[in-house]
């Protein structure tokens, strides 16, 4: 069997990120090392949980180094609209998920991928996902402003095991707290999964005088994370007549008429 001098290469990549398992450069090693073999424009290494806001523990700098408003808005609440995060809530396992797996049907006409997405990601995102228990997911996510081509999709898919695994042996060394530039979003963490239904409750109740019931909200979340009448009806359970009832009481009661004025309803209850 012949061994090419880029296996070998690897191998030594490998051993060195073991040896760094437990320093404070682990993460950017790592994103070192598969940047010599699939190009990508900006990355982030956080933890998805239903109990709490995502826990970031690393990620790239913006050029002028100051801290990301649009990435401070996807911690306070835009996360809940992620493709990732819901494919992670519903699916958890482990392995390496590409954006057009995971995105709904209407992902690209939805106000959190022409607000946030198409503005902080661009144009394509695949993550790696390691399910640390029942719960916890850690992944680390890669951005690039080009599709990914199906030749970096099978070399990523080749070297999952990999990663999956040194995620897995770096997470008894990293920090409990996360970064500092987060820690005044991520130390409010939710109570429980649907915690987030009681804030936007709660907000709208506010803002609005409305009260609107858990399916409405489910709903709600749904359509502004992309999904169709369909796939509503189809992760609720409910007929596809029904999405629509619930979606008309829905805009009754808050006097809106399109998803846009409902996404900054929703982009309100996640600032207060």
């Amino acid at each position: 069997m012949t061994i090419a001098l880029q296996d070998i290469a690897w191998h030594r990549s490998v051993a060195q990120l073991i040896e760094a398992l437990d320093k404070p450069n682990f993460w950017a090693q790592l994103v070192r090392l598969l940047d010599q073999y699939v190009s990508f424009d900006s990355w982030v290494a956080l933890q998805f949980s239903s109990r709490q806001r995502p826990l970031v523990f690393a990620e790239s700098h913006a050029e002028d180094g100051t801290p990301d408003q649009l990435f401070q808005d996807y911690l306070k609440g835009l996360y809940l609209l992620d493709p990732f995060y819901i494919a992670s809530r519903e699916h958890s396992q482990t392995g390496l998920f590409r954006l057009a797996e995971v995105a709904p049907e209407h992902f690209e006409l939805t106000e959190y991928y022409q607000r946030y997405f198409r503005l902080n990601v661009v144009a394509d995102e695949i993550q790696f996902n390691c399910q640390l228990d029942t719960d916890r997911t850690l992944c680390l996510s890669l951005g690039s402003t080009q599709r990914f081509s199906t030749e970096q999709i099978a070399l990523l898919s080749l070297i999952q095991p990999w990663v999956a695994a040194l995620l897995r042996q770096r997470m008894p060394f990293e920090l409990l707290e996360p970064l500092e530039v987060q820690s005044e979003v991520q130390t409010q963490p939710s109570q429980g999964g649907n915690d987030w239904r009681s804030q936007l409750e709660t907000s709208v109740l506010q803002s609005r005088g409305a009260q609107l019931t858990a399916r409405e909200l489910d709903v709600g979340r749904l359509m502004l994370s992309g999904c169709s009448s369909k796939e509503i009806a189809r992760k609720l359970e409910i007929s596809v007549e029904t999405v629509r009832v619930h979606r008309k009481h829905m805009y009754s009661k808050l006097g809106i008429k399109s998803q846009s004025e409902l996404f900054s309803i929703f982009l309100q209850a996640q600032s207060a």
